[in-house]
């Protein structure tokens, strides 16, 4: 069995924000809802969610700001001081929000090794994007248990236990 622990790196366009991630993404989402489209500016966002303790700044100063989401639980969106761009966002998620960062996946150094595993909010999915008949999809959002690999769900409920919820 391969245990290993994939570590990436990631930043700003400018370069003044850094960070790294040591570990695989629990899950990577591409994400089809009005709330993406319009704080992307594009037809979807692709994020990759992590534990937020294993991601570390490692250069730059980043700034926090809050925006509405359709859901009415807003996201914390942490972006570079100097160039603006949003390197991870924080979801309320079940009460998870400061337990799971979901990484822009652009923003990572290698951004090929995360295809979305699943599409979600597909109901208000722009009709012009085609995705492969392959890729997993929901309407909304997805039960945990169906969609989630059974190491994520293991590393989940660490969260959940350490954080005194349960959302899974």
């Amino acid at each position: 069995m391969n245990t290993r622990t994939q570590t990436n790196e990631g930043g700003c366009t400018c370069g003044h924000v850094r960070y790294q991630v040591v570990a695989d993404p629990l899950i990577v989402h591409g994400c089809h809802c009005r709330g993406c489209q319009k704080n992307s500016g594009s037809a979807f966002a692709i994020n990759a969610l992590f534990e937020a303790d294993r991601v570390k700044l490692i250069a730059g100063i980043e700034e926090e700001i809050s925006v509405p989401t359709p859901s009415g639980t807003g996201q914390d969106i942490t972006r570079c001081k100097k160039c603006k761009v949003a390197v991870w966002s924080n979801y309320n998620m079940g009460g998870l929000r400061k337990h799971i960062r979901f990484i822009r996946v652009g923003t990572l150094d290698d951004p090929d090794q995360f295809p979305p595993d699943v599409h979600i909010y597909t109901s208000s999915k722009q009709p012009w994007v085609i995705l492969p008949e392959t890729d997993l999809r929901v309407e909304r959002f997805y039960e945990f248990g169906k969609t989630w690999k059974p190491t994520s769900l293991k590393r989940l409920l660490k969260i959940e236990e350490s954080a005194g919820i349960k959302i899974s």
